[in-house]
């Protein structure tokens, strides 16, 4: 099914009690989990909620578990020799961790976005085409459809229209990092990962990024792993803040993002936010 357009860019709503731009019910609930590379604890015993349609940001020092949690999210930690996931994630009425679950189906409905744009080293079209023909699309014609519905909802269709035969590489960085957006949006998902999606990028790119994730509000459930307070708190719907605790990453704090970056519960988030610790 073609991708639908975008909606219009919102402006930043007022965080008053539940996020206004939220669909009230819960996309995926996550129970005691805990993930271990070989005997070193990456976080342990981590327990939230993830709204749908919303955007949450995943907060907190480095070495905390903040990227290994998403990767349990689509269970890219499958791929990694010697690590150990125990608890539960339920993704609607789906338990994602249980060994008949379709990994390949799951990787579809949560795509992933990277810290470094990771581009294939094909055409920019090709870039597009080739994971849609890898999940069984064959129809030239919505093939084609997918990949300008995709880089429309990028921005990046008028950049690029005169050249999808060119190099992906050629890109700038910040083209880079939407064409991979693009690349994921073009499978139809229902949410987001996405791991420090702008540290990479000049102040200018991350800006053009930053407002494309705001304009996916609604659309998708994204869950982004920012090292940048301010960015989490301007884009973010709900927020979680994990720390090291005795040799494992916790989540000690989670709420919508007023709360936790205005009124946090836990002395550790408000030494965080305020810059006295991490």
């Amino acid at each position: 099914m073609p991708i639908e357009p975008i909606a219009e860019s919102r402006p930043q709503h007022p965080f008053n009690g539940e996020p206004a731009d939220c669909k009230s019910h819960l996309f995926i609930d996550v129970n005691r989990l805990s993930l271990h590379y070989g005997e070193k604890p990456a976080f342990q015993d981590v327990s939230m909620s993830i709204k749908k349609g919303c955007i949450t940001a995943l907060v907190g020092p480095s070495g905390c578990g903040k990227t290994s949690f998403l990767t349990c999210l689509n269970r890219l930690t499958d791929l990694i020799a010697g690590c150990r996931v125990s608890g539960r994630i339920t993704l609607d009425s789906l338990d994602v961790l249980a060994p008949q679950a379709d990994v390949i189906r799951l990787r579809r409905r949560i795509g992933m976005i990277f810290q470094k744009p990771n581009p294939f080293p094909l055409s920019i079209r090709r870039n597009l085409e080739f994971p849609l023909r890898e999940h069984g699309l064959r129809d030239r014609q919505q093939i084609a459809q997918r990949v300008e519905t995709a880089l429309r909802d990028v921005g990046l269709w008028d950049e690029v229209k005169d050249r999808l035969g060119s190099p992906a590489l050629t890109l700038s960085g910040g083209q880079q990092q939407r064409l991979c957006i693009a690349r994921a949006l073009a499978l139809s998902p229902e949410m987001l990962l996405m791991d420090e999606p702008c540290s990479a990028l000049d102040p200018l790119s991350s800006g053009v990024v930053e407002d494309l994730i705001v304009n996916l509000r609604g659309r998708y459930t994204i869950l982004i792993v920012t090292h940048n307070l301010a960015q989490a708190r301007r884009i973010a719907d709900y927020a979680a803040v994990f720390w090291v605790q005795n040799g494992a990453g916790r989540l000690i704090e989670t709420g919508t993002a007023r709360q936790v970056f205005d009124e946090p519960r836990d002395p550790l988030t408000a030494a965080y936010i305020s810059g006295m610790r991490g």
